[in-house]
C-alpha cells in the first residue's frame, strides 16, 4: 500500500524531475518560436502541488492527493499544465476517502484522471499527452490485475507511457515532420519517472535539480530568454535618420543602401522625391550619417543602444512577473458586465483598457498565467457577468478552468487564440445586446481575423524545405510558417502583403518593444504602398515582448 507520506514524497520527486528536464521538454515544442514552454508550464504546475503538500505530514493518501490536486488546479499553466492538473484531479477524486492505495486503486485512480483530462478537451487529439496518459493507465490496470502491487502498477504505467511517447510521431504528422515526440507526453513521462524513483527505488530526485522547487522558475526562464536574445545582437546601435534630398545630387538611394549594408545589418531605405528614410544596425553610426550627408541634409536623427534596450526589456519582464504574483482584492458583483483579458506589453494593456477591459492579466507568449491568476482577476471585477478573453491558444484551458471555479457570478469565455482576435472581439461587443448575443457577436468577430506574427527562431530546426537557425527572423500566418528573413521590418511588409486579399477591409499593425517608432513607420509606409488604398490600415504601439510585429487582417 502507498500511504500519504509516500505519495507526498513521490509528488515532490516527480516535480523535481520535471524541473531538471524542463528545458529539454521545452525544446520538443514543434515550432521553434520563443513560446515553446511546455516543460516550464508543467514544472510550475506540479511544483505548486509539491509546495502545497511539502509540510503536510498526513498519512492519508486521500488527504495528500486532494491537497495536491487543489493546488495544481489553481496553479495550472498552459494547456499541458491544465491536462496534468486534471489527471491529478481524477486521482484525488478516486482516492478521496482512502488512507492508502494498492495497485488496483492506483491504476483506477489514474484511469479516472485520464477520463477527466479527455472530457476537458473539446476535440481530443491522439499523439499528445492524452494518448500517453491513456495507454499508461490501460497498462496499469492490466498489471494490477496480475499482481495487486502499487509499485508494479506505477512501473507498468510509466513503461507504457514511454512506449506510447515513442509512437506519438506516428499518430501526429506534424511531430514526425519536425522529428520530435510530443512535449506534453514527454513531460508526463519525466514526472512518472521521478515518482517511480521514490516509490520503487527509495530515491528522491532533488540533489541535482538546477532550480529549487520553491523558486519562481518563470523568472529564470525570462532572464535566460532575454540573455539569449541579447547574444544575437551583432551590432550595438540602432541608427535611424531622414535625409532631405539635395536636388543637385545624382547619386541613387540604392548606393546609400549598398554602403550601409557594408557596415551593418537590418538595413531599410525608403525614399520619394523629397526625402530618404533610413534604418540600420551598426557599430559606427557616425559613418552612416557621414555617408548620408552626400545625399542631402539630415532632418531627423535617432541613435539607440540596443544592448541597453534589451537590459531594460529584461527588467520589464521581471516587473510583469511580479504583477502575476500580486493578488487583487475580490469585488462584489454589482455592475452588469465586466471583462478580463490576457496581454503582455504596456501598449496592449492600455489598448484593452481603452476598449473596456476591467482587468488585463499580464501574460501571453512564454508567460502563461495560471488558472489562479485568471481566477483572481475575474473575482476582482465588480460585475455579475464577466467575459474572459485568453488571447492565446495555450491559455484557453486555464481560462476555462478558472471560469469553472467561479460560483458567485456568471462567466463567459470567448475562445480568442491571439491578441488581434481579442481586440476584434472587444470591438464587437454591443452594450445593448444580451450576454448570449454578445457571445455570438464576439466569437464571430474573432473568427474573421487572420493573425500574422513576426518573431525569431528560438532554436535550430527544419520545416519541410526550410532550414531555420536560432535567431532567424520568421513570419507566421495563423500559426503556419511562411518564410524566414534577416530583418523584422522587411518580414512584416512581405507578410502583410501576402495576407491581404480582395476581401480585406482592415489591417492593424501592432509593433513590439524591440521595434522603434521609426521602424514601425517605415513598415507602415511600405505596406501602404503595396496594398490597395481602399484598405484601412492602423499602426499600434503594442510594446509586446518577443514578437516584433502582430498583424491583424480582417
Amino acid at each position: 500500500m502507498i500511504n500519504g507520506i509516500l505519495f507526498k514524497n513521490a509528488i515532490i520527486s516527480g516535480a523535481n524531475n520535471i524541473v531538471r528536464h524542463k528545458k529539454e521538454v521545452d525544446e520538443l515544442n514543434i515550432f521553434p518560436v520563443p513560446d515553446g514552454d511546455t516543460g516550464t508550464n508543467m514544472s510550475m504546475t506540479i511544483s505548486a502541488a509539491a509546495n502545497a503538500v511539502e509540510e503536510n505530514n498526513s498519512s492519508s493518501i486521500g488527504e495528500i492527493a486532494s491537497a495536491a490536486a487543489s493546488a495544481m488546479l489553481r496553479g495550472a499553466r498552459g494547456n499541458s499544465g491544465v491536462i496534468l492538473s486534471l489527471l491529478f484531479k481524477g486521482i484525488a477524486e478516486f482516492l478521496k476517502d482512502s488512507d492508502g492505495a494498492d495497485g488496483r486503486m492506483l491504476a483506477d485512480a489514474v484511469a479516472l484522471g485520464v477520463e477527466y483530462a479527455y472530457s476537458a478537451v473539446t476535440n481530443p487529439t491522439e499523439g499528445t499527452i492524452l494518448t500517453v496518459a491513456r495507454l499508461g493507465a490501460e497498462a496499469g490496470k492490466i498489471a494490477s490485475d496480475v499482481e495487486n502491487d502499487p509499485i508494479i502498477a506505477l512501473g507498468a504505467i510509466h513503461a507504457a507511457a514511454e512506449d506510447a511517447l515513442l509512437q506519438t510521431p506516428e499518430l501526429l504528422h506534424v511531430l514526425k515532420k519536425a522529428g520530435v515526440v510530443d512535449a506534453g507526453g514527454k513531460g508526463l513521462c519525466v514526472i512518472l519517472e521521478g515518482m517511480l524513483s521514490l516509490l520503487r527505488d527509495g530515491v528522491m530526485i532533488n540533489s541535482d535539480a538546477p532550480v529549487e522547487i520553491k523558486s519562481n522558475d518563470t523568472d529564470e526562464f525570462f532572464k535566460n530568454a532575454a540573455a539569449e536574445f541579447d547574444s544575437d545582437i551583432t551590432f550595438t546601435y540602432c541608427t535611424e535618420f531622414i535625409v532631405g534630398r539635395n536636388s543637385e545630387t545624382t547619386q541613387s538611394p540604392l548606393e546609400l543602401r549598398s554602403y550601409l549594408e557594408g557596415i551593418g545589418d537590418c538595413v531599410v531605405v525608403v525614399d520619394d522625391d523629397e526625402i530618404i528614410k533610413v534604418h540600420v544596425h551598426t557599430e559606427n553610426p557616425g559613418m552612416a550619417l557621414e555617408e548620408a550627408l552626400k545625399f542631402g541634409q539630415l532632418l531627423n536623427v535617432k541613435i539607440e543602444n540596443m544592448r541597453e534596450q534589451h537590459r531594460l526589456a529584461a527588467e520589464k519582464h521581471e516587473q510583469e512577473l511580479k504583477k502575476l504574483e500580486e493578488t487583487p482584492e475580490p469585488a462584489e458583483p454589482q455592475n452588469a458586465v465586466g471583462f478580463v483579458t490576457v496581454a503582455s506589453g504596456e501598449g496592449l494593456n492600455e489598448l484593452f483598457k481603452d476598449l473596456g477591459c476591467d482587468r488585463v492579466v499580464s501574460g501571453g507568449q512564454s508567460m502563461n498565467p495560471s488558472t489562479e491568476n485568471i481566477y483572481n482577476a475575474i473575482m476582482a471585477v465588480p460585475a455579475k457577468v464577466v467575459f474572459v478573453l485568453p488571447n492565446n491558444k495555450n491559455i484557453l484551458m486555464a481560462a476555462r478552468q478558472a471560469c469553472e471555479l467561479i460560483t458567485d457570478r456568471k462567466t463567459i469565455m470567448i475562445p480568442t487564440r491571439t491578441v488581434p482576435q481579442g481586440i476584434a472581439a472587444m470591438l464587437a461587443y454591443d452594450p445593448e445586446a444580451t450576454a448570449e448575443l454578445n457571445l455570438e457577436y464576439m466569437e464571430e468577430a474573432a473568427r474573421k481575423i487572420l493573425t500574422g506574427q513576426v518573431t525569431f527562431a528560438a532554436r535550430d530546426s527544419e520545416f519541410g524545405s526550410t532550414k531555420l537557425h536560432e535567431g532567424d527572423i520568421i513570419a507566421l500566418n495563423d500559426g503556419r510558417l511562411m518564410f524566414k528573413d534577416k530583418d523584422p521590418v522587411k518580414a512584416a511588409i512581405k507578410l502583410t502583403k501576402d495576407m491581404v486579399s480582395k476581401d480585406t477591409s482592415f489591417v492593424t499593425i501592432i509593433y513590439g518593444e524591440n521595434i522603434t517608432e521609426t521602424q514601425a513607420s517605415l513598415a507602415l509606409d511600405a505596406i501602404k504602398s503595396r496594398i490597395s488604398s481602399s484598405i484601412d490600415i492602423t499602426l499600434v504601439n503594442g510594446g509586446q515582448p518577443l514578437y516584433y510585429f502582430l498583424i491583424s487582417v480582417e
